[in-house]
C-alpha cells in the first residue's frame, strides 16, 4: 500500500476540474486581452469563474483576483498595503507561514515598517489581549494572522480578529490558503481587508490562486507590465488554471459537509490508533482537539529516539508520503519555525499527517501500524 497522507503541501486534482479545464488545453487557446473571438471565449471563461469563486466566498467579482498562487497573493497584499497606506507598523505572529512571515521580516529590513509579534499560549492560539494591546500601541497598523496554521492546524477566529482590527483602523489580511475550499466563508460580513486563496490546496491545480481585496481597500499593484486583472496584476491570466480553481471551488462547497465529516473521522481513528499503539506519544499545537483545528491535520509528537533523524525517509520507505513541517521548506535544513515557537521539544520527533477526501479509515490502520512498528512498539 502506498498512502498519501500529505495533502496540506497539495491534493490530488479531481478528475471534473480535469473535465473542466480540457476545453482550455486543447482548443480554446486564445489571449484574454486579444478582442477577436478566440481572445473573447478566453476572456467570458475568466470572468465566469471570477463570478462563480465571489459568488461562493461572499464577495463581489470585483474584489477577486488571479494570481500564481497563495505566496503571490500574500507577497502582493501585504507589500501594496504598506506601500499604499504609508504604513510603518506590522503586527504578525512567529508561527505565520514563510510568505508572510518572511515578506513581514524583509519589510522591516527595508526599513519601512517596524514589526511586532503577537504571543501565543502553550497550545501555539493567539493572545487575543496581547493583539489589542499591540494595537492600542500602534493604531493603523497593518495585521497579518492566518486564519489556521498549515503545520499545526491551529485556528484562529477571523470574526474577532476582524473587530479588534477594526476598533483601531488596522488594516487586516489573513492567509487563508489552508481553510478556502475546506471552510465556508462570507468575506461581505468578515471584517477582513483581504485574503489569500491557493487551488491545489483544495483539489484544484498547481499555480493558480487568487486575492481577495475588499472594495473598501485601494491598493496599488505589486507585479506591474500589463493591464490585466483591472489594472492589478500584470501578466497574461493562467486561463485554464483559472477554469480549474473555479470548479475546484465549486466542488469543495457542493461536497463539503460530507467531506469534512468524513475526514475528521480518518483523522480521529488515526489518533485513536496512535496514542494506543505508542507510549508517550503527543500532538503539537491543539490539532487533536476538533473544535479548535483544521480537520486535514495532524502534527504527532513522538517518542524521542536516536531514529528520528531518519523519521520522514523510513516513513516513506514503509509507504506513506507525510511531512516534517512545511512543505514549502522541505528542502531545508532549518528545522520548523512553528514548532521551535511554541517550545516544542527538539529531540522527539515530528511529522504532520494532512489528510483529505480521498483517504481511507484502512490508510489510517496502515499508517498506524508501520508507525508503531517504527517505534518498536508491539501492533
Amino acid at each position: 500500500m502506498r498512502v498519501y497522507f500529505d495533502n496540506a503541501a497539495t491534493t490530488p486534482i479531481d478528475p471534473e476540474v480535469i473535465e473542466a479545464m480540457m476545453p482550455y488545453l486543447r482548443e480554446q487557446h486564445g489571449n484574454p486581452s486579444s478582442i477577436h473571438w478566440h481572445g473573447r471565449q478566453a476572456r467570458s471563461a475568466i470572468e465566469r469563474s471570477r463570478k462563480t469563486i465571489a459568488d461562493l466566498l461572499g464577495a463581489t467579482p470585483a474584489e477577486i483576483f488571479f494570481t500564481s498562487g497563495g505566496t503571490e497573493a500574500d507577497n502582493s497584499l501585504i507589500c501594496s498595503a504598506v506601500e499604499s497606506y504609508g504604513i510603518t507598523h506590522g503586527i504578525t505572529s512567529r508561527i505565520e507561514h514563510h510568505a508572510v512571515l518572511h515578506t513581514m521580516e524583509n519589510l522591516e529590513k527595508q526599513g519601512k515598517i517596524k514589526l511586532s509579534f503577537v504571543d501565543l499560549d502553550e497550545k501555539g492560539h493567539l493572545d487575543m489581549a496581547s493583539l489589542e494591546k499591540l494595537l492600542q500601541s500602534n493604531p493603523k497598523s497593518l495585521v497579518s494572522l492566518m486564519h489556521a496554521n498549515n503545520e499545526i492546524g491551529n485556528l484562529n477566529d477571523l470574526d474577532a480578529i476582524g473587530e479588534l482590527c477594526s476598533q483601531y483602523d488596522a488594516v487586516y489580511h489573513s492567509d487563508t490558503v489552508q481553510t478556502i475550499g475546506h471552510y465556508k466563508h462570507t468575506l461581505n460580513t468578515t471584517k477582513v481587508h483581504c485574503v489569500a486563496g491557493s487551488a491545489h490546496k483544495f483539489h484544484g491545480p498547481k499555480g493558480i490562486g487568487f486575492m481577495y481585496i475588499s472594495n473598501d481597500l485601494q491598493v496599488q499593484p505589486f507585479i506591474h507590465g500589463g493591464s490585466q486583472e483591472r489594472n492589478m496584476r500584470g501578466g497574461t491570466e493562467n486561463v485554464y488554471g483559472i477554469v480549474g480553481l473555479a470548479k475546484a471551488l465549486e466542488i469543495a462547497y457542493r461536497d463539503m459537509d460530507a467531506h469534512q465529516k468524513h475526514v475528521q473521522a480518518v483523522k480521529d481513528r488515526l489518533i485513536g490508533l496512535l496514542t494506543e499503539k505508542i507510549d508517550g506519544i503527543a500532538f503539537n499545537g491543539d490539532c487533536a482537539n476538533a473544535e479548535r483545528s483544521l480537520y486535514t491535520v495532524l502534527n504527532v509528537c513522538l517518542p524521542e529516539s536516536p531514529d528520528n533523524d531518519m523519521l520522514l525517509f523510513n516513513l516513506d520507505i514503509a509507504g506513506i508520503s507525510a511531512s516534517g513541517g512545511s512543505a514549502c521548506s522541505s528542502g531545508s535544513n532549518v528545522g520548523s519555525h512553528v514548532l521551535t515557537a511554541i517550545g516544542s521539544n527538539p529531540s522527539r520527533g515530528a511529522v504532520r499527517f494532512s489528510f483529505s477526501k480521498n483517504n481511507t479509515m484502512e490508510e489510517a490502520d496502515f499508517v498506524a501500524e508501520k508507525l508503531a512498528t517504527l517505534y518498536s512498539v508491539t501492533v
